[in-house]
């Protein structure tokens, strides 16, 4: 089931009524689900040949929401499904429709893995390395296993997932379904979204896919495979920034092609919204170079950045990517802001602050940016205040509170009159009542 910090999920309470009929008691129903994996297990118990209604039944009941799924996990579904996995064999049809019921089931649930199961995909993504459907059913399983639970994750990558997952797209280069199924769940090796795990592998799983599965290369070779695609160089791009976790691997994809793709990219797909947000936070990622900040600069990357923002200036989220983006290229940059600030991007920040006032990440990256285009280049001052500046961020610091440090900063360094507040001494009482 989904986790959740804080709050009661009601997401696994079944909503749908069973159908009654006029002579039935309503206590002898059973939900449709239930009856469907009743139905399975009969099939698989006595080997009826119904089994692939069966399973395609219980598929569609299970893809109607998350409740159906919970309750049919309750009841023994899991084990069921797997076992019609394992006894298909060689029969591709029976695999392909088992498989569709355990990426169902299995969607939002990862607690539902054993090792039995985590055996078999890997198993199944070996011996079925040549079929691209097959491939990318297995692949979708994994993860949803890996999504929201560190141990699982944990446990495919020691089983050997990540050379899986990057010989699939090698392999099925041309297949765009797999390249992207298998680009998700590699980056979804490298998240650190279980809260029940107070230290997670993400970073040491990052570094293994650059650095033992070669990870790099192989993105940006399927990058260059589907230039048509956004759907697929969207997800590419996403992984790609998941990867950037070293400086040295930042100037790999330069030197990969990666950047030089990239802006290519951000020049022929501008509106494109979900791709143009996720080249924005690639750019963000790879800029943690400084050697890498200059190349982005000097291929355009400031002007496009700009541009991007100002084409979806109506969406929150590519402002704020677009904030950020420019914010790493000014850092410790003096010619880089220079740049930025004629191409118009502390403009574009105000812009957002004022089209996006409710959204505290569009006002603490535009606060950064002003104040990193300032930091080192005094110059710019009196032109960022002429803006009006300083009204922005003092909006933003009333409204957010998480805006406090970062607002400061930047009134700071704009040399606005700032108010300091003094932080707890200890001098005034006791924490003790």
């Amino acid at each position: 089931m989904p986790y959740r910090r804080t709050g009661v999920d009601l997401s696994n309470i079944v909503k749908a009524v069973p159908k009654v009929s006029s002579e039935e008691n309503t206590e002898d129903q059973t939900h449709e689900v239930l009856q469907a994996l009743e139905s399975l297990k009969s099939a698989v118990v006595s080997s009826s040949t119904s089994i692939l209604e069966d399973l395609q039944l219980f598929t569609e009941q299970c893809s109607l929401d998350f409740s159906q799924r919970y309750l049919a996990a309750q009841k023994e579904a899991y084990p069921t499904i797997l076992t019609c996995c394992q006894r298909a064999g060689e029969e591709k049809e029976l695999l392909s429709v088992a498989l569709a019921a355990l990426s169902v089931l299995t969607d939002g649930q990862p607690d539902l893995l054993d090792v039995e199961g985590r055996e078999f995909l890997i198993g199944a993504l070996t011996t079925h390395q040549s079929d691209p459907a097959l491939t990318c059913q297995c692949i979708r399983i994994v993860r949803h296993f890996c999504l929201k639970h560190e141990n699982n994750r944990q446990a495919f990558v020691k089983a050997g997932a990540l050379a899986l997952l990057t010989g699939s797209i090698i392999r099925h280069i041309e297949h765009p379904e797999v390249v992207r199924e298998a680009c998700v769940a590699l980056r979804v090796m490298t998240f650190d979204d279980d809260v029940r795990v107070p230290f997670g592998q993400a970073h040491e799983h990052a570094k293994m896919i650059v650095l033992e599965q070669n990870g790099l290369k192989v993105i940006v070779e399927a990058a260059k495979a589907h230039p048509e695609n956004t759907a697929v160089l969207s997800e590419l791009c996403a992984t790609l920034s998941r990867l950037a976790v070293r400086n040295e691997f930042c100037q790999d994809i330069v030197e990969l092609g990666g950047l030089k793709f990239m802006i290519t990219l951000l020049a022929d797909c501008l509106d494109c919204q979900e791709l143009v947000k996720q080249v924005l936070s690639a750019l963000k990622a790879i800029a943690g170079n400084d050697d890498v900040k200059d190349a982005i600069v000097n291929t355009g990357g400031a002007e496009l950045i700009v541009m991007a923002m100002n084409r979806h200036m109506a969406n929150a989220q590519v402002c704020e990517q677009g904030c950020a983006a420019l914010c790493v290229l000014a850092l410790r940059k003096p010619n880089n802001c220079k740049v930025i600030m004629e191409c118009g991007g502390a403009l574009a920040a105000m812009q957002a602050m004022k089209n996006h006032p409710a959204e505290v990440n569009v006002q603490k990256q535009s606060c950064m940016l002003l104040r990193n285009l300032v930091a080192r280049t005094r110059d710019f001052t009196q032109v960022i205040l002429e803006m009006g500046a300083e009204a922005l961020i003092s909006q933003a610091l009333t409204t957010h509170r998480d805006c406090g440090d970062v607002g400061r900063a930047a009134l700071r360094d704009l040399g606005c009159q700032v108010e300091l507040r003094e932080l707890w001494t200890g001098k005034k009482g006791s924490l003790s009542h």
